[in-house]
């Protein structure tokens, strides 16, 4: 009886062991957006700088984060992070478009006099999880057949920056919530769109920094922006 006593303690204390860790994994996810205001974010719209009545291109509507597309410009969080997942649920408001998530972001307005030193993650409509990469570089598989000719690289104005992801038809339907998932450790990045592995790179002249969302011409709705820090990178 005593044995049967001390073998069903153990069950019970391994059984409290493991809903505290699952607890404690749970706990470490982050939400980057409250779903009421802009809080732990701010705005960087070069035509803010200049035009007195320009309209800020990122608001709160209807509990989703929005990104009006005009004027262009980037929402950047405050804080930097490292070593992460970032899940992120997105669609397209009305017509295809543009937008990406910047990862590992830095100087401000160090492309174009807009775009923040970064690794930005493709969401266009029909490219989502191409890399393209502002003034910081990545490494792939199949470099040359999937960038282009070696001496036209580069990672500021008139160079080939874009990397195109793996995959075709990853997207839902315009007007459907896509789930991107990125993640970044040490100078790896591993995308997902969908459930489908779109782009891996490693080399990353960088492996930390800010996260931004952009403005870039067309309506977009977020609905998730969660952050979980992470030790490697998933298989």
């Amino acid at each position: 009886m005593e044995f049967k006593n001390n073998i069903m303690k153990l069950a019970i204390g391994l059984l409290v062991i493991m809903a505290t860790m699952t607890s404690c994994q749970s706990e470490k996810t982050i939400s980057l957006f409250n779903g009421k205001d802009l809080t732990g974010w701010h705005v960087d719209v070069p035509e803010m700088d200049t035009v007195p009545n320009a309209t800020n291109p990122f608001l709160v509507r209807n509990g989703m984060l929005v990104s009006l597309g005009d004027p262009r410009g980037h929402l950047i969080t405050d804080a930097s992070y490292q070593n992460y997942r970032l899940s992120v649920e997105y669609r397209f408001a009305g017509e295809p478009g543009n937008c990406g998530v910047l990862v590992h972001s830095s100087d401000p307005r160090a492309l174009y006099k807009m775009f923040p030193k970064s690794i930005e993650v493709q969401m266009q409509h029909g490219d989502a999880g191409d890399f393209w990469v502002i003034v910081e570089d990545i490494e792939v598989d199949n470099m040359e057949e999937r960038r282009g000719p070696r001496a036209e690289w580069g990672t500021t104005e008139g160079k080939k920056r874009r990397i195109p992801n793996l995959t075709d038809n990853s997207e839902s339907p315009l007007g459907e919530w896509n789930e991107m998932i990125v993640e970044c450790v040490n100078n790896e990045i591993k995308v997902w769109v969908n459930g489908d592995l779109v782009n891996y790179g490693y080399n990353a002249t960088t492996d930390s920094g800010q996260i931004a969302l952009q403005a870039e011409g067309s309506e977009v709705e977020f609905r998730k922006i969660n952050l979980t820090p992470i030790e490697k990178i998933s298989d």
